[in-house]
């Protein structure tokens, strides 16, 4: 569960979009059932502007940046990577571009460009227009209440961003706001927004039916549908870290803002499993320029946006 702040109603629009385009997109991916690899490459590195920026690069100027960045990954210089050094990395290159996307987002959000953004600047560049929820009157519509609910959340994260108690958002505090779980202050108000959600009994700690919020089992069913078993193994393996069958305040931090620890754990394994010739349980430069493609399709290299950004493959940094 990410906490977002685009309205209801836009996500729904852009569930339905999806789905409705599922079909196509699975043929231009596998048309007449085979892979097709440039598929990947266009979606991963974002789009037209970005693949036609990657073909560009000579052979050689792929594979010297290339390097560069496996020398940066190999925090011990001992001249391959381990699970260790790859999660790290990604997990590094997950928060750069994060941050990245923040300090755009804040120039865009910044309408009169006095290194501010107030709340009136927000709701205009999120909405085309100046939003105003009364906190005591729900609205009749469920979809309206709905918004009005998340409207309200997104002002109080606002407000809790907001440290020196200015009319707007510097940058630090806007990074507070769209990024909480990189910031230490907004863990406390991130957990109390969470239990305020789904403690229905007020107990301090979320249980398993509390996790699964309004499901009631069909009572002519055999067993569970597939995404509530899902939900359940989510909670047993890997939010409910001490076994007791509720999920304490840090615990549910876990859930309601992920990090990205496991995702890139499993990244990491993954292009071992892949790209391990001799079974070492380590990547050498020669494995991986032998599986190069498949590295740039990698969230190791953030899918070759990093040949791209100096930030990574620059040789002073």
């Amino acid at each position: 569960m990410r906490l977002g702040s685009r309205p209801a109603t836009l996500g729904l629009l852009l569930l339905c979009a999806a789905a409705a385009g599922a079909g196509e997109a699975e043929e231009l991916h596998y048309p007449r059932g085979e892979h097709r690899a440039d598929y990947d490459r266009e979606a991963l590195l974002g789009g037209e502007e970005e693949v036609d920026e990657y073909v560009k690069l000579t052979p050689e100027e792929q594979h010297k940046r290339l390097k560069s960045i496996i020398e940066k990954i190999d925090l011990d210089s001992d001249g391959f990577l381990t699970e260790s050094e790859l999660s790290s990395w990604i997990q590094m290159s997950f928060k750069h571009y994060a941050m990245q996307e923040a300090k755009q987002q804040f120039i865009e959000y910044d309408k009169n460009s006095d290194a501010s953004v107030s709340w009136d600047e927000y709701n205009i560049q999120m909405y085309d227009r100046v939003i105003d929820f009364d906190e005591n009157a729900a609205l009749d519509d469920a979809e309206e209440e709905s918004f009005r609910l998340l409207h309200l959340k997104d002002k109080k994260r606002f407000e809790k961003a907001n440290q020196d108690s200015g009319p707007g958002l510097n940058l630090e505090e806007f990074i507070a706001f769209e990024h909480p779980e990189e910031v230490d202050y907004m863990a406390e108000f991130v957990i109390q927004e969470a239990l305020e959600e789904h403690d229905k009994n007020g107990d301090g700690f979320v249980s398993l039916e509390e996790f699964l919020g309004d499901y009631r089992r069909d009572p002519t069913a055999n067993e569970d549908p597939e995404w509530i078993l899902v939900e359940k193994d989510r909670f047993l393996n890997d939010y409910d870290k001490d076994a007791d069958g509720r999920l304490d305040p840090q615990e549910l931090l876990s859930w309601v803002v992920p990090n990205n620890q496991g995702i890139a754990q499993e990244e990491a394994l993954h292009l071992i499993d892949e790209m391990d010739l001799n079974s070492d349980r380590k990547l050498s430069e020669a494995e991986i320029l032998e599986n190069q493609d498949l590295f740039l399709t990698s969230e190791a290299t953030d899918y070759g946006r990093q040949l791209h950004d100096e930030y990574f493959y620059h040789d002073e940094l």
